[in-house]
């Protein structure tokens, strides 16, 4: 299956690009497809455990399992005064 990744803020700069896509088997996890983002991002792996993610509009435990067209934000921690 097919999910399109798109980072946002500082993760665009880390990844050097806005978005990507992701072939992974049938039953992939978030955490499957992070740990592939990883390997090719390594630059975004210091920040694996405060990453938040969304798939579609609403964010998704790493547990979450994708489906074929899937779209995937990762954003960095957020924090405001």
């Amino acid at each position: 299956m097919k999910i399109r990744v798109q980072f946002w803020s500082y993760f665009r700069d880390l990844a050097g690009c806005a978005e990507t896509s992701a072939t992974l088997g049938d039953g992939a996890t978030i955490a499957t497809l992070l740990k592939d983002i990883y390997a090719r991002f390594p630059k975004l792996a210091p920040a694996e455990k405060s990453t938040l993610i969304a798939v579609g509009v609403d964010y998704q435990p790493r547990d979450h399992v994708l489906k074929d067209g899937d779209e995937v934000s990762l954003f960095p921690p957020v924090s405001g005064g």
